[in-house]
């Protein structure tokens, strides 16, 4: 074996591949048959898209094992440990389960050069098809027709959602984004999209491929009530479901989304109306309009686009605050900063720029700068999430509220700090 601990094969791994994203599936396919594997469980369910992907993911793995079924999932990137990734009956995996995961690979690999993501991903194949599931439930890391995930067929794929975001890879439109998110769609199979504003192009995908599209608005939808809500499926209805236990003005949307996989998946899937009221309550994701009590309130979401700001500031003005929201914002160098701050900006009266870690973060003085341009106001700074949380509680007052937000990269770091586990959500 190359090394014994966890964190020396990931730190190898993250300097082993020429580029840090390589898109493309070769690779990974040429190890998965020498690995000998096969799928990752009976049953697949893939979940892509710009925002609300982990949401999905997340009901679907409480509902599905409510309901009684061996499931797993493979999720990324993670909060505060690698370990987050891959859950088996909802826990993290093991650093000894990752370890003997890594060394399989690493055998079977030959030449053949791996991205850190194309390890993690192949980790979570063998491991997930070792232990036997029913249900593997895979979330796309980026983009999806190219995406390592998208080397296995899925038996029902969803994309949640299309917005501008890692432009760089997918492209300058919505339209050829969500070309390459709708390539996860599979011939004969169900596909899902889960937004009322679908780019042409995931309809033409679909088409071509001849997967059977199923639309958020058109195809399948939810019923908001004074004490929950209804959903509204192909050919069925659940009705007087709790509101999801996950914030945020999203997330109606999402658990809808996820409910018509699971219609999407049947027979081979069969979950009762219990099970899915008991999954929606239970459903936990740290990171996603996380509120931590106070004094003073904390409120952490990983936001990192346009859209997903536009959602998180919509839920902001939702939530009643007697006092001023301060606004702790950490990103990465390749984000619409700009975009970001002015959809936040109406709602936040005090602005804090954080450096976060990463070859493509934002130092605290660029990220202040380019807040202070496009909100056209000054923007106090702190070297890194940690100073900048210390600062923020030492700026509030009786009633105040600091949202955290710009990244997983700031996410993860705030969790550390406020001394919450991710992996309880």
């Amino acid at each position: 074996m190359r090394f014994e601990s966890l964190q020396d094969w990931l730190d190898w791994q993250q300097s082993l591949h020429p580029k840090a994203i390589d898109l493309g599936l070769e690779r990974v396919h040429h190890v998965l048959g020498r690995m000998g594997l096969g799928r990752p469980a009976g049953i697949v369910l893939t979940v892509g898209g710009t925002n609300g992907k982990g949401s999905v993911v997340a009901y679907l793995d409480a509902i599905l094992r409510q309901a009684g079924f061996a499931a797993g999932c493979f999720t990324s990137p993670h909060l505060v440990r690698y370990n987050e990734r891959i859950r088996i009956g909802g826990r993290p995996v093991d650093d000894a389960d990752l370890v003997a995961a890594f060394a399989r690979i690493d055998a079977a690999r030959g030449e053949t050069s791996l991205t850190f993501f194309e390890w993690n991903a192949l980790a979570a194949f063998s491991i997930l098809e070792g232990a036997g599931l029913d249900v593997a439930v895979l979330e796309v890391g980026l983009g999806g027709r190219l995406d390592a995930v998208n080397a296995v067929d899925a038996d029902v794929a969803a994309v949640v959602s299309v917005a501008l975001d890692h432009c760089e890879w997918l492209g300058d439109t919505v339209d050829e984004i969500g070309r390459e998110k709708a390539g996860i769609f599979r011939q004969g199979r169900p596909a899902v999209f889960g937004d009322r504003q679908m780019p042409w192009s995931v309809a033409a995908v679909a088409s071509a491929v001849g997967a059977r599209l199923r639309r958020l608005g058109i195809d399948f939808d939810f019923v908001e009530r004074p004490d929950g809500w209804d959903y509204v499926g192909t050919g069925s209805r659940r009705a007087e479901l709790p509101l999801p236990a996950i914030g945020g003005a999203a997330q109606l949307g999402n658990a809808a989304t996820a409910l018509a996989v699971l219609e999407a998946a049947e027979p081979g899937l069969l979950v009762p109306d219990d099970a899915v009221k008991s999954g929606l309550a239970r459903a936990r994701l740290a990171g996603r309009f996380q509120v931590v009590p106070g004094p003073p309130e904390w409120i952490l979401d990983v936001a990192h686009n346009r859209d997903a700001a536009r959602v998180l500031a919509r839920s902001l003005a939702m939530r009643s605050c007697r006092g001023r929201t301060l606004a702790v914002c950490g990103m990465l160098a390749d984000k619409d900063v700009a975009g970001v701050a002015r959809e936040m900006s109406p709602g936040v009266d005090e602005w804090i720029a954080v450096g976060v870690g990463g070859p493509r973060a934002l130092d605290a003085a660029a990220l202040a700068g380019r807040l202070g341009q496009a909100i056209g106001k000054s923007v106090q700074q702190a070297a890194d999430v940690a100073g900048g949380l210390a600062l923020a509680r030492d700026l509030a007052r009786d009633g105040d509220r600091v949202v955290v937000f710009g990244s997983f990269h700031t996410v993860g770091p705030a969790l550390e700090w406020l001394g919450l586990d991710a992996a309880e959500g």
